[in-house]
């Protein structure tokens, strides 16, 4: 069993930056592709970003490539979201996931985080 507890939302102005952070239990943690997902008012929850366990490769939406980097310290059970020239329309609720593989598909991961809100202001 993964619990995740996502933390370091909060309001911003657009172009501003905000490090999002993942702390997972366990001992496997390593052993686990995390994910970013997201979920504005009305739509559908979409994927941002994730790293795979042991060489720590990413992907990213097309929409934040460039803007966003994600990263994880296995020793410390926590992965990261920095993000960096916000823009109103990244506002959402922002939800950290684990998975035993990398997936775009959010139906791919198992473990869910309560998510953190990020509120971008123009």
């Amino acid at each position: 069993q993964v619990v995740l507890v996502e933390s370091g939302g909060g309001l911003v102005q657009a172009g501003g930056s905000l490090r999002l952070s993942c702390a997972a239990s366990g001992r496997t943690f390593s052993s686990y592709c995390m994910g970013w997902f997201r979920q504005a008012p009305g739509k559908e929850r979409e994927f941002v970003a994730a790293i795979t366990g042991t060489d720590a490769s990413t992907s990213y939406a097309s929409s934040v490539k460039g803007r966003f980097t994600t990263s994880r310290d296995n020793a410390k059970n926590t992965v990261y979201l920095q993000m960096n020239s916000l823009k109103p329309e990244d506002t959402a609720l922002y939800y950290c996931a684990a998975s035993q593989y990398c997936s775009t598909s959010k139906n791919a991961y198992g473990h869910w985080g309560q998510g953190t809100q990020v509120t971008v202001s123009s």
